[in-house]
């Protein structure tokens, strides 16, 4: 089993990623993001949390890099950074709902399973 190095190699990096969206509010946030960029007011919205609690889950994303920003004027935009995450809502849209994507395109699903082929 080659390919158990691999993880074994990658294992601390794969458990940050599961820690990080192991919360449910952030697993909403990256999926929200994962369709668009999306301002702070649009997750306000989106994930039915106060401007304070939000913001505290987006730092978190930003501090492992799952997260970018990008400001414009008074107003701060959200996107995906890391190709990571694509990767693990698919799967998790796969097993959880028939959702055909609806978080993330299924050319992340492809591009993964290449990979590992």
């Amino acid at each position: 089993m080659p390919y158990v190095k691999e993880i074994e190699e990658n294992a601390k990096n794969a458990v940050n990623l599961l820690k990080a969206l192991s919360n449910e509010k952030r697993l909403m946030i990256v999926c929200a993001i994962s369709k668009g960029e999306k301002s702070v007011g649009e997750l306000e919205e989106i994930v039915g949390l106060s401007q304070s609690a939000l913001s505290q889950h987006l730092a978190r994303l930003r501090r492992d890099k799952l997260v970018g920003t990008r400001r414009e004027a008074q107003t701060i935009f959200y996107t995906l950074e890391d190709p990571d995450v694509r990767a693990v809502l698919e799967c998790l849209c796969d097993i959880y709902s028939d959702c055909d994507g609806a978080c993330t395109s299924s050319d992340a699903r492809y591009v993964r399973r290449e990979q590992y082929a």
